[in-house]
């Protein structure tokens, strides 16, 4: 069982940044893909970036040049760096552990951290 704690939410300027953090416990970390989802009011639950236990990163369209994803295996945390911010980024934005194991699929979600873009 991995349990997984976001930091780093909260209210930011349009043209703003903000450092997202992931402090994962409970499991050999470095064996699972950690991602970053985000759901706004209304809408479904959206993969933003995802990092693999080998460290190839893959974006959303949306976040593409603005948010960056990186790991750090020794201490068990996964990042998500976002500059550019715009409203449109506004959601919870909730972090995700997730490996198949003899084909069955090992999937976490930590509960969450609220960002808001707004002037």
């Amino acid at each position: 069982q991995v349990q997984l704690v976001e930091s780093g939410g909260g209210l930011v300027q349009p043209g703003g940044s903000l450092r997202l953090s992931c402090a994962a416990s409970g499991g050999a970390f470095s064996i699972y893909d950690m991602g970053w989802y985000r759901q706004a009011p209304g809408k479904e639950r959206e993969s933003v970036a995802i990092i693999t236990r080998g460290g190839t990163t893959t974006y959303a369209d949306s976040a593409k040049g603005r948010f960056t994803i990186s790991r750090d295996n020794a201490k068990n945390m996964v990042f998500l760096q976002m500059n550019s911010l715009k409203p449109e980024d506004t959601a919870a934005y909730y972090c995700n552990a997730a490996r198949l194991s003899f084909g069955r699929s090992y999937t976490y979600w930590g509960q969450g951290t609220q960002v808001t873009v707004s002037s």
